[in-house]
């Protein structure tokens, strides 16, 4: 897994979540892709990324409408072009956050 340059549009919810910090999130996904945190939008921290076998994805807060605590959990929401790539990032992202 790791951080992408490929276009991510189009990728979408399959309810797949995850609950994690978002210390421990970069920690294993790296800095955001994009980060406000004001809790004026509907997503305050997004990471745009790729499984091991290049399927891109995305996980993303979702409607918390607040400022979050970097050391709260949080449930995360992973979004992909298809169920099996977002089960698959959910897999990777939980073998990260293991071994951390």
């Amino acid at each position: 897994m790791k951080q992408t340059n490929k276009e991510t549009n189009g990728t979408s919810f399959y309810g797949i979540t995850f609950t994690a910090t978002v210390q421990d999130l970069r920690k294993v996904l790296g800095e955001p892709t994009f980060e406000t945190n004001d809790g004026e939008d509907k997503v305050n921290f997004e990471w745009e990324m790729e499984t091991e076998d290049g399927e891109v994805f995305t996980v993303y807060d979702y409607r918390e409408d607040r400022r979050l605590n970097e050391y709260e959990d949080i449930e995360w929401h992973i979004g992909g072009h298809d169920s099996l790539t977002t089960m698959k990032a959910a897999e990777e992202i939980d073998e990260a956050l293991a071994s951390a």
